[in-house]
């Protein structure tokens, strides 16, 4: 089949009638469900694009020949890696960079256990094989996936097998000829019910052992499979128009808990079942965490660049751009998308074949920037905010400009310096939904925590930081020839 258009997407949504609950109810289709048809719209254009701009969009498949997304590419040269980085930036600036779990995410997380899937093997030569058959049907067949990582939060000072309720998280429940049996909650699936299938990721342990090992699965299915749920928590796309919520009316992805209730996986779709050891050490052995970082580094320059954008076009709106204190919180934002762009160079730039014979980027480079951007982001948000000041409380509807009676009084009362009121409000309500509504609230805390607790990230990078010991000892040695020159001057 090869690359999918955006009304191919649309019709296997339709198809496939995914099992999703809503604000309290059941979603008949989800295409037409008022709080996920404009992300579904945005989302299909995403798959248009491909078609729209195809020698950027697309390759030729190395097994059937067919044209096939870009972002599936696995790389063998640097070339390779910053063709791959292009595509996913164009997606990235349909959104301004919004959408956080665009396909090309998990098709690089799909690539990289594809390819180097020989770690599945320890547990069963058949795990192995069935990551890397994965991988090429995801890419020839253009597979949607949301995915799902982390357990509920019941107790984080125990293990989940020593939870109240063992059986709350996901867990393995029974092993058959066919396949297995699992039953539980999984957190946290972004777009969950609105791609074709679910990607469970290997979940991490403190500890790996036996007693860890029910909860130690991956897996992917339809996301029609029997008793699976997505259960989305409450929309931010209130149903308004693109000029009252310009980004949440098109890009609200929704999250979702999953339930499992005694769900069947065949084993061809199974690649870890019972192996925390395994879990444990996935992301960083088969190179996924590297080739996701650098999806995701490649998406925050887009983010931030579209941040500065909005700053810059609101300092213009209202004659504040030749203020020093403006002109330094522009700066800001203008070093931090020059320190990603860096990053993101290095990374390219430093990649080196790995040996499965992917060209993988520098992971040094790229695991400073998604420690960084966590810590750096919520700044962001403040700037635009700090900008706006009282102009993003005044920021009446677009009702109110179209009703005769009051409609010319606003777009004069709140005019700007080369803007009517109708263009003033309308890039103040983006800044707005960019920083201060549900929506743009949900962008920051989902940036602080996309890759798990930035504290506990931290510490990680500090610990395995290469340079710590010869840093010391330059330090020493500086010290000791101090020493040395000071004795010799007292023994003159």
């Amino acid at each position: 089949m090869g690359a999918k258009t955006g009304k191919d997407y649309i019709e296997r949504l339709k198809k496939a009638n995914n099992n999703v609950y809503i604000h309290g109810e059941r979603v008949k289709d989800v295409t037409e469900h008022p709080a996920l048809k404009g992300v579904i719209h945005s989302m299909a254009h995403l798959y248009d694009l491909q078609f729209d701009q195809p020698k950027k969009m697309l390759y030729t498949s190395p097994t059937t020949g067919h044209q096939v997304g870009m972002t599936f590419l696995q790389p063998t040269t640097v070339e390779d890696l910053i063709k791959r980085r292009e595509a996913i930036q164009e997606w990235a600036l349909t959104s301004g960079g919004m959408m956080g779990r665009s396909p090309d995410y998990l098709n690089a997380e799909v690539m990289a256990m594809g390819v180097s899937n020989e770690l599945f093997a320890e547990a069963d030569p058949m795990f192995a094989e069935n990551a890397r058959k994965y991988y090429e049907y995801a890419r020839e067949n253009d597979i949607s996936l949301t995915h799902t990582l982390i357990h509920p939060q019941v107790n984080r000072a125990k293990a989940q097998y020593e939870q109240k309720d063992a059986n709350v998280a996901l867990h393995l429940v029974e092993k058959n000829e066919a396949g297995i049996i699992v039953d539980g909650i999984r957190l946290l699936a972004t777009q969950g019910g609105i791609t074709d299938e679910i990607l469970v990721f290997p979940s991490t342990v403190k500890k790996a052992g036996e007693l860890d090992d029910p909860y130690s699965l991956a897996f992917a299915i339809p996301n029609n499979t029997p008793g699976l749920k997505f259960i989305s928590r409450e929309s931010f796309d209130y149903g308004k128009n693109a000029y009252d919520h310009p980004l949440s009316s098109r890009f609200e992805e929704g999250d979702a808990i999953v339930s499992f209730d005694h769900v069947f996986v065949p084993w061809e779709r199974v690649f870890v079942c019972g192996n925390s050891s395994i879990c444990n050490r996935t992301f960083r052995e088969t190179n996924a965490v590297v080739h996701m970082a650098h999806q995701v580094v490649a998406k925050n320059v887009i983010k931030t660049e579209f941040v500065l954008g909005v700053a810059l076009s609101v300092m213009d709106a209202i004659g504040i751009d030749q203020f020093q204190h403006v002109k330094d919180k522009g700066t800001e934002i203008m070093l931090t998308i020059e320190a990603m762009k860096s990053h993101l160079y290095r990374a390219e730039h430093n990649a080196k074949l790995d040996k499965w014979g992917t060209m993988t980027p520098d992971y040094e480079a790229l695991d400073a920037a998604r420690n960084w951007f966590p810590r750096i982001y919520p700044r962001l948000v403040e700037i635009l905010r700090v900008l706006g000041a009282s102009g993003l409380m005044g920021i009446p509807t677009h009702a109110d400009f179209h009703n005769e009676e009051i409609g010319s009084i606003i777009n004069r009362g709140l005019q700007g310096k080369n803007l009517e009121g109708y263009e003033r409000v309308q890039l103040f309500r983006l800044a707005w939904d960019l920083t201060m509504s549900a929506f743009g609230s949900r962008q920051m805390h989902y940036e602080y925590y996309f890759f798990g607790d930035p504290v506990r990230m931290g510490m990680t990078y500090f610990d395995n930081y290469g340079a710590k010991e010869e840093l010391k000892e330059r330090v020493s040695q500086f010290l000791s020839k101090g020493t040395d020159a000071k004795a010799s001057f007292l023994n003159v």
